[in-house]
């Protein structure tokens, strides 16, 4: 466990328009001093897509949503009844630009590189683009000297354009 885990920010913003069940998501794991990582190992999922579970970015299986309903503690039915089969996610940004500051250097990383990403990937795999629906994001921390680095892999099927 971590003494650093997130806890529910006084910014509710990106709660507003989810179901009350996320907040009692993120208020288990902060009294249970879990990270995004050990709940992922428990339900079986990448520590990604679990967090992605807690912002409502992703959709959890029934299997998923009674496993992260018992690390945390949480009635199941509770957590069925706001997130399970008639639930959908509502994926998005939020405003853009965005103003979380860590959220905003992601954005600024692609308004930066992004054309030379494009070009790479054009390059590399023809006209088409890489898939964010089949698609795994990691974060990894790497020690440097100079400050410990900020490791961001998107690992994304390429998909090329059709041709008709």
């Amino acid at each position: 466990m971590s003494s650093s885990s997130a806890t529910v920010s006084a910014n509710t913003a990106p709660f507003e328009k989810l179901p009350p069940i996320i907040v009692q998501l993120f208020e288990a794991k902060a009294k249970k001093d879990l990270t995004f990582e050990e709940i992922s190992k428990a339900i079986g999922r990448d520590e990604v897509w679990t967090a992605a579970l807690f912002y409502g970015q992703a959709k959890g299986s029934p299997e998923d949503l009674k496993a992260l309903a018992e690390i945390l503690e949480i009635p199941h039915t509770n957590v069925d009844a706001e997130i399970g089969a008639h639930w959908f996610p509502q994926r998005g940004l939020g405003p853009v630009p965005p103003t979380d500051p860590v959220i905003y250097r992601l954005f600024e990383g692609i308004l930066v590189y992004g054309q030379a990403l494009k070009a790479i990937i054009h390059e590399k795999f023809g006209d088409g683009i890489m898939s964010l629906i089949d698609c795994k994001v990691h974060v990894e921390r790497k020690p440097d000297p100079k400050g410990d680095r900020v490791v961001v892999t998107f690992d994304g099927k390429f998909l090329p354009y059709l041709k008709w």
